[in-house]
């Protein structure tokens, strides 16, 4: 009765392509792709962005997003969850100095410091703040996801023309992260999700992130930059409580496993395990199907059997 009752299709929306899937329920913590399919989007027509317009063109976007539902079989579909370019949404963990004397002293600190997270006043933010566990020190935290208003409502209204009803929209790190989640998970486990200007990296501690960083730099720099990440982890979080990071999740087409583990290897003496789509509970079909495409909205989808 009290549980969100979640959709089993997902959109994946992204600057080069649309995915439409659902998924079903194979077994414990394993699911399998029921219907899907993914259509390659012009250049230009969808441009992620957290300030400026984002779809060039509402009618040919519109078209697209219909053509890839009915690929996927799924034109008669009315509710969705739906995954947003990386690009387009911010995210960040927010750490409270002291605790607030009341509910809207409370509500006026958030709204400050996303503001300041975010560079954007909170009154043209969609907020979403999760409480998470304090940090070391026992400060509150929350995990905070932004989208700006104007940018939101140009999604919306695409989703609007065909009568739909889009109840869970997230931006695509935080739906993949949704693979990594355990609450009785002994290890910790990192999530690298390539964007067009960097990537986004997620640790997570059982169910919670714990570190959420967005990181620009070049093709040239990324390698560089996981190495810093890993020791960062190395030098601050890895011995508290006796916790080790044990696991990857790498998603991205030019993201090579074997240069993930020598990196992992230099920064921290021992290779991570990269995880595949079976090892997170993924099953795809042998067909052109592309983890990297599928792994954010099938994300979601699966959600509706948690």
């Amino acid at each position: 009765m009290f549980q969100p009752n979640y959709p089993k299709a997902a959109l994946g929306l992204e600057k080069e392509f649309i995915t439409a899937l659902a998924v079903q329920k194979e077994g414990r913590r394993a699911f399998g792709i029921k219907q899907a399919a993914t259509i390659e989007l012009p250049e230009n027509l969808l441009n992620p962005s957290f300030t400026e317009k984002n779809i060039a063109s509402q009618p040919e976007m519109l078209a697209l997003l219909e053509e890839t539902c009915v690929k996927a079989g799924l034109q008669g579909q009315k509710r969705w969850s739906v995954s947003l370019p990386g690009n387009t949404a911010r995210t960040a963990i927010l750490t409270l100095d002291n605790e607030p004397a009341s509910k809207k002293e409370l509500d006026e600190i958030l709204d400050w410091k996303a503001e300041n997270g975010f560079g954007a006043p909170a009154g043209e933010l969609r907020l979403s703040l999760n409480k998470i566990s304090p940090d070391k020190e026992g400060k509150a935290r929350y995990f905070a996801t932004a989208v700006k208003l104007s940018v939101i409502d140009e999604y919306e209204k695409l989703f609007e023309s065909f009568g739909w009803q889009a109840g869970l929209i997230l931006p695509r790190a935080v739906s993949e992260a949704n693979w990594l989640i355990d609450k009785n998970a002994r290890t910790d486990s990192l999530l690298i999700s390539s964007q067009s200007d960097g990537f986004t990296a997620f640790l997570l501690r059982r169910d919670e992130p714990v570190v959420v960083r967005s990181v620009t730099c070049t093709d040239d720099e990324t390698d560089d930059e996981i190495f810093r990440l890993m020791m960062f982890y190395k030098d601050r979080l890895a011995s508290a409580n006796g916790n080790y990071l044990e696991k990857i999740l790498v998603i991205g087409k030019n993201f090579k496993p074997a240069r993930i583990k020598e990196i992992s290897n230099e920064a921290l003496g021992q290779e991570l395990t990269v995880l595949r789509p079976e090892d997170v509970g993924l099953n795809i079909p042998a067909s052109s199907l592309s983890f990297d495409d599928l792994a954010a909205p099938a994300g979601l989808a699966a959600l509706a059997y948690s």
